[in-house]
């Protein structure tokens, strides 16, 4: 054997092994970026996931205190005309919290969130609240009937009040005790023309007289303090205007309770002010909890102005 031949053995196996430790480098060095690729996906995969969470998360309420948007900061600022009369405010004072109106605006005040103590009074004529423009209050609360000309460069409210109808009569009428329907069938009642208190008259109580028709309330109330009509039907803000104010030797003897689509009251707001549906809100949890109601019945009925029985 040849030298030559003896290396050329001699080295094979040693080409064997380089080549084989060749092979095995490349082949790691294939496999890292796989490995970094197979590592590097699930990251991917991941980042969807943040964004659901993101997305669930709760958005913020519009209508908590802390994202409300008042006249002034942090305060609930009300409107009403001077002076405030009963049964809607007690004392010429609406801060005191007394009165139906004074009543109903704090509740509202509370389910907005705001204490007595954050809520501030000012005094605004009624012919001027619900005149266009700006305004210097939050909702103004003053018996303002919602109608669609005012609707129109202000925004209402739902409506917190329905009017009633009422019998207003002189102390010594002969239907100053009437508790009832039945009671009133035989007197002599008068109303304006044109006046929905007219159309209660012929259409709800239908007394065996013909209504007497005044072409408006100063004639009727004048035919009342002459002896002329029994008594004299208007709504119940009226009705408790002429009695506390004009008439006071007359007195509320009844009223009738709501009929459905009647004239409402609502809280006055600047036009397009966003505070509007949060109080809707807070109303519609006051009516559907009962406490609207119970606030219309210790300040708007009671002696001062009870039910007529059917």
């Amino acid at each position: 054997m040849s030298t030559m031949k003896l290396a050329n053995k001699t080295l094979v196996p040693f080409i064997a092994a380089a080549s084989a430790l060749l092979l095995a480098s490349c082949a790691q060095e294939s496999a890292a970026p796989a490995a970094s690729s197979a590592a590097a996906a699930p990251a991917a995969s991941a980042a969807p996931a943040t964004s659901a969470a993101a997305s669930s998360a709760p958005a913020a309420d519009p209508c908590a205190p802390e994202n409300l948007t008042t006249v002034q900061p942090g305060t609930l600022t009300i409107g009403t005309d001077s002076p405030a009369y009963p049964p809607y405010f007690v004392d010429d004072d609406p801060s005191n919290g007394k009165g139906f109106e004074s009543a109903v605006a704090y509740a509202v005040a509370d389910g907005l969130g705001f204490a007595p103590d954050a809520v501030t009074w000012t005094v605004v004529p009624f012919n001027t609240s619900y005149a266009p423009g700006d305004k210097n209050f939050d909702f103004d609360v003053n018996q303002i009937s919602i109608t669609p000309e005012r609707a129109e460069v202000v925004d209402f409210s739902d409506g917190y009040y329905t009017v009633n109808q009422a019998v207003i009569a002189l102390k010594d009428s002969p239907i100053a005790k009437a508790t009832s329907l039945a009671d009133l069938k035989s007197a002599n009642l008068g109303a304006q023309v044109g006046t929905t208190s007219l159309d209660f008259i012929e259409s709800v109580v239908q007394p065996e007289n013909k209504s007497q028709v005044f072409n408006d309330t100063n004639d009727a109330k004048s035919a009342m303090n002459n002896g002329q009509i029994d008594g004299l039907v208007v709504d119940l803000p009226t009705a408790y205007y002429i009695t506390a104010v004009e008439i006071p030797e007359a007195s509320i003897i009844g009223q009738f309770q709501a009929q459905e689509g009647g004239e409402q009251f609502g809280l006055l707001f600047q036009k397009g002010n966003p505070l509007v549906s949060c109080v809707n809100q807070v109303l519609a949890d006051l009516k559907s909890s009962g406490e609207l109601q119970s606030i219309q019945d210790e300040w708007m009925a009671g002696t001062t102005a009870p039910y007529f029985k059917e």
